[in-house]
């Protein structure tokens, strides 16, 4: 049954929810408790919780069977770095010029690149391409 693109989407938004879950719990992680650099935190729980997606979008959400998988992580990664520097670049904006809550400008980064990240990987991630 061919699904349709907001089907798919939802599906998306699904396995990001557990993203946002493994991003956020990462990023606190290391910044609050290691006192690490707060790039470098967001970097490494944006992309905990995409390899985490890789895997649930790769077998749920576009239910891909390309068998090529390593390539295809590849995209997806390469994708997802382009996301993180849009996330990184929006906190950067929001908190350290605007002066938001760090917290509430990673949640509105997450909101743009939800965009971004699904229609990378619909396009170009999991085509088979």
């Amino acid at each position: 049954m061919t699904e349709t693109l907001l089907f798919k989407f939802l599906k998306f938004g699904v396995v990001g929810l557990s993203g946002m879950v493994i991003d956020f719990g990462i990023t606190f992680l290391l910044k609050e408790k290691f006192r690490l650099n707060k790039y470098i935190s967001n970097t490494c729980g944006f992309l905990t919780a995409a390899s985490s997606n890789f895997i649930f979008n790769r077998v749920w959400t576009f239910e891909s069977n390309d068998p090529s998988v390593a390539f295809q992580y590849v995209k997806f990664l390469s994708l997802s770095t382009v996301g993180v520097l849009l996330s990184n670049a929006i906190i950067y904006l929001l908190h350290d010029r605007l002066k938001w809550n760090f917290y509430f400008a990673k949640l509105i980064s997450i909101a743009v690149v939800v965009f971004w990240n699904f229609f990378a990987s619909y396009f170009f991630a999991f085509t088979g391409r």
